[in-house]
């Protein structure tokens, strides 16, 4: 179950399977796919929180709670913490994920012949679909990790503009313990965060990797008590829900894209950024009260 709210102009979005660790369902994939579209396109939304319920952020994808026509290719994508045991030792056991979880649907029916291809279609329109849904999300994206996020659960954190952790939260790697290659944007995301040597050393071994190295990493931007997660992330939200919404989709937009162009491109996009802005209100309220010396206020449009 996938729980939804909208409040002081934040959408809190909250996976909601406590018993299975959070894995995702390819249903709740879309529905999650969905918010974000939605929350790029809604004006009365400013900021996104992802968050979860119980110990776990999210295990991964979910086999068991694939819906029926799901197909073969399923079980070879996208691994969840486990049967018996997740990355720290204690995955569910019974009702939650089976190891093997699905990111995608599967274009081909259940049980039929597997073609050359199914895995690859499985993948684009699964688990790339909900990381490229976040990144490509207009408003800018919190995730407050209360537990443990493995495979496309960290993926799915790590994706979001801002992490928050808890105390004893962790990120895994998962996919080397089954024998499969990452998903979900892993090899993309990681590397751009902590660099290809750190990343092929949390790929390669699997270890789970505590909430306080994640942050000497550059993985999370802060640690806080258990406690204090949902609130520090309504703080954060809060305040960027206040902020010149269209000046932070743009500059998220630049950010995300540096790492992929050279200096000319990057320089270019810079200069459209900086022309698409200056016709909003935002940029107009922003310059009128520094001239005027008040606080800003923001409507985000």
């Amino acid at each position: 179950m996938i729980l939804h709210a909208t409040d002081n102009a934040v959408s809190w979005i909250t996976l909601n399977r406590p018993e299975a660790m959070n894995a995702i369902t390819p249903d709740q994939r879309e529905r999650l796919i969905r918010l974000l579209c939605d929350a790029s396109a809604d004006p009365a939304v400013r900021a996104v929180v992802i968050t979860a319920t119980g110990r776990g952020f999210c295990a991964g994808a979910d086999l068991r709670g694939a819906t029926t026509g799901d197909g073969p290719a399923e079980a070879t994508s996208t691994v969840s913490t486990s049967t018996g045991g997740g990355p720290t030792g204690g995955g569910p056991t019974g009702g939650g994920p089976t190891g093997g979880g699905p990111t995608g649907d599967t274009r081909g029916g259940g049980g039929g012949e597997r073609v050359s291809g199914d895995v690859a279609r499985v993948i684009r329109l699964g688990a790339q679909r909900l990381i490229a849904a976040v990144l490509d999300c207009e408003k800018p994206v919190i995730a407050a990790v209360n537990g443990t996020a493995a495979g496309l659960g960290a993926h799915l954190a790590l994706a979001c503009d801002l992490v928050l952790a808890a105390e004893g939260a962790r990120f895994a790697e998962v996919f080397v313990r089954r024998g499969l290659v990452p998903d979900g944007g892993g090899a993309y995301l990681l590397p751009r965060l902590v660099g290809p040597h750190r990343t092929k050393e949390l790929m390669f071994f699997g270890d789970a990797l505590p909430a306080a190295d994640a942050a000497r990493l550059g993985l999370v931007n802060r640690v806080v008590p258990a406690p204090d997660l949902e609130k520090t992330a309504r703080e954060w939200a809060e305040r960027l829900a206040t902020g010149p919404t269209r000046a932070l989709a743009l500059t998220k937009q630049l950010v995300n894209a540096s790492l992929d162009t050279d200096r000319t491109t990057a320089f270019s996009a810079e200069a459209a950024a900086q022309e698409i802005n200056m016709t909003t209100a935002d940029a107009r309220e922003g310059v009128a009260s520094f001239v005027e010396r008040r606080t800003p206020r923001f409507q985000g449009r």
